[in-house]
């Protein structure tokens, strides 16, 4: 791991009076972090199922992290698709052109696809947006006078900007770890890029993801999906998320009270997902979870894609935060799964000598899918079915 002791420093000063307590948790958060026993290389058992300790430690922390998942090779593509969709961002959250005035990357989109923020700011903190599941906002520092107004922050849809952020979401090993944790008939749920770039990074306020089946009869600790982390430059205790182990088991919590009870947005017993760079964490989506705003010196660019159970989502009523609310049917599940079909290709043609996986529902119709420029075309807009509970 990095050295990140200046990130620490430069961070701590942002927060006065503070100063001193942020320091000792960033510190002491990425030291347990390092010491927990849900770190390591993805491994399978003899049977090819996920190896049974890591499943349980999964189980038990709600989170894991699986190490060198990304090889330098794939990291290097998506570092040059980030570029050159940087390029294309639009100059500010009102604006429809680029810097050079041409139409900027999403601009004809249906859906929302890049969120902005204040430096350092929290946007969804203590507010109604997400069904209101940020219920309380962060500390928001004061960012230096040469900080943008506005900067960048969730590029949503992303599978269809990022053809590297395409292959990534096809990567065996990882669709053989989501089979194994939600079943063989798996389904979709939302893509985004997290850019959290040092002096001006947003904070996330803490929450939980899911917000439909908290009182569902059969409820339990995955019913509400998990998330990828896919990390291109690393995640730190000053950058990355930090998650609460062990809530993903005890249903909807009171976040308020919780930040009541520790005296600050510094959560007792909370740890940050530590990472190198092409290291992925699996994420409980009920794991409360947030970051503080990025006062350091290292970026943050997380490639974020997950999945459901397809019983989680077939018949249910949507949740209406990554998607339109709509009842999903097969027809919705299925059209919203051709991109994985489009991903398991092209990630073929990019990496030939590589076995790619075998997703059931397609094998058991017989469907194949060529990823092309009609492809590319055809899943355009292909986040407004995002199955978003």
């Amino acid at each position: 791991m990095s050295d990140i002791t200046k990130s620490i420093d430069l961070c701590s000063a942002y927060y006065g009076d503070q100063a001193e307590a942020m320091r000792h948790y960033l510190e002491a958060g990425h030291k347990t972090a390092l010491n927990l026993d849900n770190r390591g290389p993805i491994q399978f058992d003899e049977a090819g199922g996920l190896d049974p300790g890591i499943r349980e430690a999964y189980s038990r922390y709600g989170f894991y992290v699986f190490t060198d998942v990304l090889t330098s090779e794939e990291l290097s593509d998506i570092a040059s698709d980030l570029s050159a969709m940087r390029e294309r961002f639009p100059t500010g959250p009102e604006s429809r052109v680029n810097a050079s005035g041409q139409a900027a990357l999403g601009s004809d989109s249906k859906a929302l696809t890049l969120v902005w923020s204040k430096p350092l700011g929290d946007p969804l903190g203590g507010t109604s947006l997400a069904n209101g599941r940020h219920q309380v906002k962060m500390f928001e520092p004061e960012a230096a006078a040469e900080a943008p107004a506005a900067a960048p922050f969730i590029l949503l849809g992303s599978l269809q900007f990022s053809e590297a952020c395409l292959r990534t979401y096809a990567h065996p090993q990882l669709l053989r770890v989501a089979e194994a944790i939600n079943g063989p008939d798996f389904a979709p749920f939302n893509e985004a890029l997290f850019i959290k770039d040092p002096g001006i990074g947003a904070a996330v306020a803490w929450h939980q993801d899911g917000v439909t089946h908290w009182d569902n009869n059969d409820f339990d600790e995955d019913i509400h999906g998990f998330n990828f982390m896919a990390q291109l430059h690393g995640s730190t205790a000053v950058n990355g998320v930090w998650v609460v182990p062990g809530t993903h088991k005890l249903g909807k919590l009171d976040i308020s009270k919780l930040v009541a009870e520790s005296g600050s947005e510094r959560l007792e017993g909370a740890v940050p997902l530590v990472c190198n760079p092409g290291d992925v964490v699996i994420c409980n989506r009920q794991l409360l979870h947030g970051s503080f705003p990025n006062c350091g010196l290292e970026p943050r660019v997380t490639v974020n894609f997950g999945f459901h159970r397809r019983s989680s989502v077939l018949g249910v009523q949507g949740g209406g935060i990554h998607s339109d609310a709509q009842k999903f049917d097969e027809s919705i599940i299925a059209r919203r799964t051709r991109v994985l079909g489009y991903a398991i290709d092209a990630r073929q043609q990019r990496f030939p000598s590589e076995s790619p996986y075998c997703y059931k529902p397609f094998a058991e119709q017989d469907k194949t899918f060529i990823w092309n420029a009609t492809a590319k075309e055809d899943i355009k807009d292909y986040n407004c079915d995002d199955l978003s509970i």
